[in-house]
């Protein structure tokens, strides 16, 4: 069983999102394997389905002049944020159990961080991965048609300034933190990207992976191409 991973460039998240949907008609159909997209986005804060928009503590004219898009989207969760510097994550996997993926994601979120020497910890109350209260990886999923979308967001040198403009989870008593702020470690989200995917992939027990560099942000001009790829063995 194969992994196929799309490294990409910072995008829009709108652009990511359409891609996420794209990819998902086509994992449906079973004309393409397991799919992970890694990659960081422009500045964004997006609501999941069952958010709460008094979580969101700016207009949505404050955040145009913050150029901060926003947008509400179909994964599980409250309100987060994404921005430069934090290593993202999508899955477009056939799914058999959404708890084991929730978990794999945790438990290779963990793994990772521990090669920081950071101690993570994995709240049974809340999904994602904890450093004490601070919270340093959030996870929001959605399952179509036995296909899941979206994924996870690491902290890993972005700012965090940003978080302030909501209450990230809709957890008023908790904290959010990076691997730059536990650490003072700057690290690069290439050798990051390239570390989860080895943890990940054989947390999940896949037998191999592909990792595909795109470099290019207009990846969605080209879509039959990317179809070519992620099809050959």
């Amino acid at each position: 069983m194969i992994l196929k991973v799309l490294n990409l460039p910072c995008l829009d998240y709108k652009k990511a999102w359409d891609l996420q949907k794209f990819l998902h008609f086509h994992r449906v159909k079973d004309n393409i394997p397991d799919t992970l997209i890694l990659l960081e986005h422009f500045p964004v804060i997006t609501l999941g389905r069952f958010g709460k928009i008094e979580n969101l503590l700016k207009s949505e004219e404050e955040l145009k002049r913050l150029n901060i898009d926003f947008y509400r989207i179909e994964r599980g969760g409250d309100i987060t944020y994404h921005g430069p510097g934090q290593l993202v994550g999508y899955f477009i996997f056939r799914i058999y159990s959404i708890k084991k993926l929730i978990l794999t994601i945790e438990e290779s979120i963990q793994k990772l961080l521990k090669n920081y020497r950071i101690e993570s910890q994995i709240l049974e109350k809340y999904i994602g991965v904890w450093v004490e209260d601070r919270k340093i990886c959030s996870i929001g999923i959605a399952v179509k048609e036995r296909v899941s979308l979206h994924g996870f967001a690491l902290n890993v040198n972005n700012d965090l300034t940003p978080f302030s403009y909501i209450i990230p989870c809709g957890l008023k008593d908790k904290k959010v933190t990076s691997i730059y702020e536990e650490t003072k470690i700057y690290l690069p989200l290439k050798k990051m990207k390239i570390n989860f995917t080895e943890i990940f992939s054989k947390t999940y027990s896949f037998d191999k992976f592909d990792i595909i560099d795109i470099f290019d942000d207009k990846v969605d001009q080209n879509l039959e191409r990317l179809l070519e790829v992620l099809k050959s063995p």
